[in-house]
């Protein structure tokens, strides 16, 4: 009852009260059947991107469970969402320690517990804890110990591991080495092209090279008509560099293909109520996106943002909030702390900007508005 519980959470506002429920019951479930909904639990809450509430159900499961290991690889991921690195790692070395000791069997039994049709081979389960460790060392910004866990990956993932090796030399001002590694790898499969296209543009994203990833946006969407990632891709460079109109028109041309795709209708609504203009027909496209995925904490950020925009600050720290508390996003938080400010809630909105800092200093979005409101914390 409880895993059907958790099948109904995306559409069912009341099946995880259900799942909750269930969790909490006295006497409890045995410990195994108690552990395994909690994990495919904690799994639904961070595909919803709701990683807070997440990471004590997998903290949970493997102290009372742990048998299943893969739970250290799922918390070693969700750890690096919420910019922990230290914290992941830890977690990762653990899942490779109980690896090494023999627990495969039982991360196949966890499986089965979970009923996960689609589990990964155990393979592919270590080739992702390497991959994740090499992004927990990059976050901690040290290179040499990413080379050293990419350097383990098997070869047949050529194209992940360079993109990754891509963005250490550019994060290490190598930009044009960078893109020379990702353009010079061979192309085995017919979407491989499309890929490495992708891969450089993020790469000058990354870097702020707006121009140059317009430009190849550009290209590859020559190359590859109506492929609605291109597009969606080359409207955020037109944003970028101010080019709202050519912007609109990308973005539209998104929904028009995809009408079921909510981050079009996002993305739109979120950059007209930035600039201030045609408020109540961002709030309208942002409402939408939301009916499209509901509790999504970067669409709820939106709406409490143009309901910011529009001048009811009550509403927006309301929905800001709720967006900040699934998910500590230091973008979310720079702009609850902004309506938190000129609310007169300042020592809260000092709290909020300083958390956010500590998890990640770099974010351009927290500087600016710091900057704008001459805070200094």
């Amino acid at each position: 009852m409880a895993l059907l519980a958790i099948e109904l959470m995306p559409t069912e506002q009341r099946a995880e009260s259900l799942v909750t429920a269930f969790l909490e019951a006295q006497p409890p479930a045995p410990a195994a059947t108690r552990s395994a909904v909690r994990l495919v639990y904690a799994r639904t809450l961070a595909v919803a991107q709701r990683y807070a509430d997440a990471a004590p159900q997998l903290e949970a499961v493997t102290r009372d469970a742990p048998q299943f290991v893969d739970a250290w690889l799922t918390l070693g991921a969700l750890r690096l969402e919420l910019k922990q690195p230290a914290e992941a790692e830890a977690a990762l070395r653990e899942y490779l320690a109980r690896l090494e000791a023999g627990s495969e069997a039982a991360s196949t039994e966890a499986a089965d517990a979970t009923q996960d049709e689609d589990a990964a081979t155990p393979m592919q389960r270590l080739t992702q804890a390497y991959l994740l460790l090499a992004q927990a060392a990059e976050q901690r910004r040290d290179f040499k110990a990413a080379e050293g866990w990419l350097a383990k990956v098997d070869s047949s993932q050529a194209l992940t591991v360079q993109s990754r090796r891509a963005s250490l030399l550019a994060q290490q001002g190598k930009l044009a080495e960078a893109r020379s590694l990702i353009r010079a790898l061979p192309e085995r499969q017919p979407e491989d092209a499309r890929s490495k296209l992708l891969v450089e543009a993020q790469l000058l994203r990354d870097q702020k090279q707006w121009s140059e990833a317009l430009g190849v946006l550009t290209e590859a969407n020559d190359r590859y008509r109506d492929d609605t990632d291109l597009l969606y891709e080359q409207a955020m460079m037109a944003e970028k560099l101010d080019r709202m109109t050519e912007m609109e028109q990308l973005l539209r041309r998104v929904i028009a293909l995809k009408p079921q795709q909510p981050q079009a209708y996002n993305a739109l609504g979120y950059s007209l109520a930035d600039r201030n203009q045609r408020l109540p027909e961002a709030r309208q496209l942002i409402i939408k996106a939301l009916e499209l995925s509901p509790g999504d904490p970067f669409l709820i950020d939106s709406l409490g943002w143009v309901e910011y925009r529009l001048g009811n600050h009550d509403e927006a720290i309301r929905w800001l909030r709720q967006a900040h508390g699934a998910r500590p996003d230091t973008e979310i938080a720079a702009h609850l702390g902004e309506v938190l400010w000129v609310s007169g809630r300042r020592d809260e909105a000092r709290r909020i900007w300083a958390e956010a800092r500590a998890r990640d200093a770099t974010n351009d979005v927290l500087k600016e508005t710091l900057a704008r409101l001459k805070v200094d914390l």
